[in-house]
Formats: C-alpha cells, sequence, structure tokens
C-alpha cells in the first residue's frame, strides 16, 4: 500500500512538474520582450503597397508557433553570446551547411525540448507501470543532453567527411592546374577551366573562388578565403605557397607541381596512420573473440571427458 502511495505521488509529481514547466514556456514566450513584433511585422504599415496592396490586412497577434521560434532563436542567440561561435562557424563553413550558428544552436535547443518531453513522458510511463525510482528524474535531462551532442556529433562528422574528400581531390587538381598552367593559360583561366571540368567539393569551392574574384574581389584574396573557410592543411599550405610565388613572380607550375607531390605525400601519410589505427581495431575481435573460443574449443573436450571419467 506505501509502495502504491509512492508511485502515484511520484507520478502526481512528474505530471505536475511537466505542467509547470510548459506554463513557463507558454507564459516566458508572451512576455513583450520575447514576443515583440519583428522588424518586418512592424514596417508592415508603411509597406502596404508591396506587402498587401489593398491594406486590409490587420496586425495580429504573433502566432503560438511563430512565438516558440522567435522565443528559441533568442535563446539560441544568448546561449551563442555566452560560449561563443567560432567552432561551431568554422563546421558549418567545413560542412557547407547554409545554417548559421544561431540556427543550429536554435536546432539544438528544439531537439532538446523534444527529448526532456520525450525523457518526461517515458518516466511518468515509468512510474505508472511501477518501475520507476530516483533513477527517472535523470532521464528527461539525459535525453535533452543526448539529443544536443547528437546534433554537435552530426555536424562535427558532416564536416570531417568532406574535408577527407577535399584532401583527396587536392592532389589531382593541383596537377590538373600545373597542366593547364603549362599550356599556356592564366591561373584564371586554368581556375576557370578546373571547376567547369570538376565535379567534386574542391572544385566548387574553386568555382566560387573564381566567381568572387569576378566581382570585385581579387584572386589572391579569394583563394585565401577558400583556404580559410575549409581549414584544411594541405589546402592552406598550397594557397599560401600560390600566392606567395603570385607576389613574387615565380613559375606558378612548378609550384603547383611541388604542392601536388607534398600533397600525396601527405595523403600516403594518411593513409598509414588510418592503417596502423585498424591493425589496432582489427585485434580487438582477435584478442576478445576468436582467441576465447579457441581456447574454449581446446579445453571443452578434456574438461567433458574428465566429467565423465574417461581416460
Amino acid at each position: 500500500m506505501v509502495r502504491v502511495n509512492l508511485v502515484s505521488l511520484s507520478a502526481s509529481a512528474v505530471i505536475l512538474g511537466v505542467a509547470l514547466a510548459s506554463g513557463l514556456l507558454l507564459v516566458a514566450g508572451r512576455m513583450p520582450r520575447w514576443a515583440a513584433p519583428s522588424l518586418t511585422r512592424r514596417i508592415a504599415p508603411y509597406l502596404r503597397d508591396i506587402a498587401d496592396p489593398r491594406g486590409l490586412t490587420a496586425l495580429t497577434a504573433v502566432p503560438l508557433g511563430a512565438s516558440w521560434r522567435l522565443t528559441r532563436h533568442r535563446l539560441a542567440a544568448a546561449w551563442v553570446g555566452v560560449s561563443g561561435g567560432a567552432t561551431v562557424a568554422r563546421r558549418l563553413r567545413q560542412a557547407d551547411w547554409t545554417q548559421d550558428v544561431v540556427a543550429f544552436r536554435a536546432v539544438q535547443l528544439g531537439w532538446a525540448v523534444v527529448g526532456v518531453v520525450a525523457g518526461g513522458v517515458l518516466a511518468v510511463v515509468l512510474t505508472l507501470a511501477g518501475r520507476g525510482g530516483p533513477v527517472v528524474a535523470v532521464v528527461p535531462p539525459l535525453l535533452a543532453t543526448a539529443a544536443i551532442v547528437v546534433c554537435d556529433y552530426r555536424l562535427t562528422r558532416a564536416a570531417r567527411r568532406r574535408m577527407s574528400r577535399v584532401e583527396e581531390e587536392l592532389p589531382t587538381v593541383l596537377e590538373f592546374l600545373s597542366l593547364c598552367l603549362s599550356a599556356g593559360e592564366g591561373l584564371r583561366d586554368a581556375l576557370r577551366r578546373v571547376g567547369d571540368v570538376g565535379s567534386g567539393i574542391l572544385t566548387a569551392e574553386l568555382r566560387r573562388a573564381v566567381l568572387a574574384s569576378g566581382t570585385g574581389s581579387s584572386l589572391p584574396d579569394a583563394l585565401l578565403a577558400v583556404s580559410k573557410g575549409l581549414d584544411a592543411p594541405s589546402l592552406s599550405r598550397a594557397v599560401e605557397h600560390l600566392v606567395a610565388a603570385m607576389d613574387r613572380g615565380a613559375p606558378l607550375a612548378h609550384v603547383l607541381q611541388e604542392q601536388a607531390v607534398d600533397a600525396r605525400e601527405d595523403a600516403k601519410r594518411s593513409v598509414l596512420e588510418a592503417a596502423g589505427r585498424k591493425e589496432i581495431l582489427m585485434l580487438l575481435p582477435l584478442v576478445f573473440l576468436i582467441l576465447p573460443l579457441s581456447v574454449l574449443f581446446a579445453i571443452f573436450p578434456g574438461i567433458v571427458m574428465l566429467r565423465l571419467g574417461v581416460g
């Protein structure tokens, strides 16, 4: 009887806590500071010839969904202001995601809220089923933290995959550029040709650099911006040597050939390092799975014979 009362009290406490949190979120979303109309809605009455030519649409209250998005955006901006977003911005640029840091943090907050709600529902179900306890109170924050970590891991994984593709494509692109320069083309024309012929990630970045150089930015600045945005060591080193050769008037084809050789050596070194790591990982099933099974098959017949009293 006492256990049933404790279970009912725990379930009531969880339900009331979820209701209190929901009410606080709704109140916070309706506060003037958080539910203030956006700049578009504030200037809409003065732009009715564009937004509403007939001038019949009246300003209404902020919908619940828009209020939640606005609240989430402001919380994400506050999070970015406290923790900084240089690392996240670099990974977003490397992964080529169109989100900015605030939008990414807003997505993380949204999934964190989903994790809290799912954890609360799971805690209530476990408590009502009689399997709850003090541990169920940790489930909602644990799921929220897991949601945040999973979002960050997805971004990191996408950035690493894209950077590995860039490092794989770099030697081929450099050799193609050196071939175009040896044939008598200029650097801008060679970059344009590589961007038109290629279909990889690095060639797309080179197309952006050529487009930026044709719309007001100088070619060295555009190439440095690409290398800084991707932040790949081999690409940054190649671009720095190329820009230095352009400033000093050195032969660009020879410089690109040397950088292509260095990039291939870096790729070989990376492959050897990855092979060393994979070799260590391959020992895990050998030591913990195959070797114990071999020992078991070797000694099991002897154990059976000893139990039977044979021999």
